[in-house]
């Protein structure tokens, strides 16, 4: 699918911050709608069933969080990145908890939120669960046969190392909250420390400078995300 046939609903109160994302977006080929509050975003969701979601959560009258919840509900499941001014990363915590798929926090550069965009997009139109193998730079992992190399050498993982590194590779590129990786891995509310530990010790096996990750990016406050090298 050619950007031209991508269409993206940017939701936003703020007239600049629309014209800006409407002019950026169009110059790399996306269809853009706007709609500067929820009433106006739902009608347009109705309507033209965009690819794609733009989200301020600042939103007069229905917040973001309020019209991303009734989206879910409702049965939209498109990709949604969150526009935020805010520095309140329990409230970025909560988008992504209702579903949003990444974040970006205002000011932002045009290429960075193109970049996010383009991940949530593969993981919308590729449609194809994990791959069998998964490889960025030197990592490669197999899920199949749960091998995990760095530059053509094995690693040895732990149980819990290796579910974590598995989940991140699913959803690479996008951003994990603690939250949903407790779950995923203890399927409960184990305290996050405990996934803080396991996380260091993944860093020491697969990354060349653990302190420095290239691959294993701390989104701080919010959870983490497997960086794709180019």
């Amino acid at each position: 699918m050619t950007n031209s046939n991508v269409r993206i609903l940017v939701v936003d109160d703020e007239p600049p911050i629309r014209k800006l994302l409407r002019v950026g977006l169009a110059s790399q080929g996306y269809a853009v709608s706007e709609a500067p509050n929820a009433k106006a975003a739902i009608e347009l969701m109705v309507q033209e069933k965009p690819d794609l979601v733009l989200l301020d959560l600042g939103l007069p009258g229905m917040s973001g969080h309020e019209l991303l919840r009734k989206w879910r509900d409702d049965g939209f499941d498109m990709p949604v990145v969150i526009l935020s001014s805010r520095t309140d990363e329990a409230g970025i915590v909560d988008a992504l908890e209702l579903g949003a798929d990444d974040y970006i926090t205002k000011p932002f550069g045009m290429n960075e939120l193109v970049a996010r965009i383009r991940v949530a997009l593969r993981h919308k139109f590729q449609q194809q669960g994990e791959r069998p193998v998964f490889q960025t730079g030197d990592l490669s992992v197999d899920l199949v046969k749960r091998i995990v190399k760095v530059g053509g050498k094995e690693v040895k993982l732990s149980p819990k190392e290796y579910d974590i590194l598995r989940i991140l590779v699913q959803y690479a590129g996008k951003v994990l909250t603690h939250q949903f990786l407790l779950k995923q891995v203890w399927n409960d509310s184990t305290d996050v420390q405990y996934l803080r530990v396991y996380v260091r010790q993944l860093r020491q096996k697969i990354e060349k400078t653990p302190d420095q990750p290239r691959y294993i990016i701390t989104e701080t406050g919010v959870g983490y995300r497997l960086r794709e090298v180019e």
